[in-house]
């Protein structure tokens, strides 16, 4: 769990160093060009900054260790700052990224500067496409053999993914503000420009959607990766002692965090003092096939489906 955590802080402060970087020249581009384009863009770097602090205020609330109050420890934390950043990403940049184009294209303005409104998108770009391409090699590294939509999807790490759609979303939306500033330049229209603030607005909203939906899942208790029941019931099946694992649940607690609960029935006859000396196997031989198990709760159980000897 301690490598995946430092790997995710390692992403957040990475792509909020080159954020902080970017949205302060967007910043200076949009006063001096008068973009709407830029200035939409500009707010989106700002955004992305201040989500990224909310990560990383997660990662660290998520490591603290369970106490009285939360006996199954606080790495949801994470999970819910996640889901903070989804909705400030739709509102903070998506909204307002919207009515900005809408308002340049019922009032266009003539942009200028457009040279150097160009150069300063095309720093920007090569800047947040560095980040991204760390993160797709990162999340490449984790996902090993399932696709890589299909991970975005199934990945229990929040900070990561969210991560990746911010930086994906902002290379879409710096080559569309380029192309718009380009376009509204050559033209003299400023309409253009209008509308490349309005297709940003709706990328940044269909983003922040997608996380949102995802995130929300994880907060109310999704099951983890589908290999941990297969460990369990695996390592159930090679057992001497246990006849056939009954029932299995899984609860991802946070990124590197899981918690499962087992029925299982033992052979015919075993005493108690075997079936505990059993279950202490069981539960090591488990622990160390999938290291993130944290919570493991082992209850013995008849098998309603054994036959009944004749009396």
């Amino acid at each position: 769990m301690a490598d995946t955590e430092d790997h995710s802080t390692k992403h957040i402060i990475q792509s909020l160093l080159v954020n902080v970087t970017i949205a302060a020249i967007k910043a200076v581009a949009a006063v001096l060009t008068k973009s709407g384009s830029m200035l939409a863009e500009a707010i989106h770097s700002s955004a992305d900054c201040g989500n990224q602090v909310l990560l990383l205020i997660g990662v660290k609330s998520a490591r603290r260790k369970p106490d009285a109050t939360h006996p199954l420890g606080y790495g949801r934390d994470v999970y819910f700052w996640s889901f903070i950043v989804a909705l400030l990403l739709f509102t903070g940049g998506g909204v307002f990224s919207v009515y900005e184009g809408i308002h340049k294209i019922l009032a266009p303005e003539p942009v200028e500067r457009v040279g150097l409104g160009a150069t300063i998108l095309g720093i920007s770009l090569v800047l947040e496409g560095y980040a991204t391409l760390s993160n797709v090699k990162e999340m490449n590294q984790r996902r090993k053999e399932r696709g890589f939509f299909q991970y975005l999807r199934e990945t229990k790490d929040s900070d990561l993914v969210v991560i990746f759609g911010e930086n994906a979303a902002a290379v879409l939306g710096l080559a569309v503000a380029l192309a718009a500033l380009l376009l509204a330049g050559k033209t003299k229209d400023g309409r253009w420009d209008g509308g490349g603030s309005l297709v940003i607005g709706i990328v940044l909203c269909a983003v922040a959607v997608f996380l949102g939906r995802e995130i929300k899942s994880l907060l109310l208790g999704e099951s983890a990766d589908p290999e941990i029941e297969a460990a369990v019931r695996a390592i159930g099946d090679d057992h001497a002692d246990i006849d056939r694992v009954l029932h299995v649940v899984t609860v991802q607690q946070g990124p590197g965090e899981v918690m499962v609960a087992v029925k299982v029935s033992f052979k015919e006859k075993l005493p108690v003092d075997d079936v505990c000396r059993s279950i202490n196997d069981f539960e090591a031989k488990l622990r160390k096939a999938r290291p993130e198990i944290r919570w493991l709760f082992v209850e013995p159980d008849i098998d309603q489906l054994r036959p009944v000897p004749p009396p």
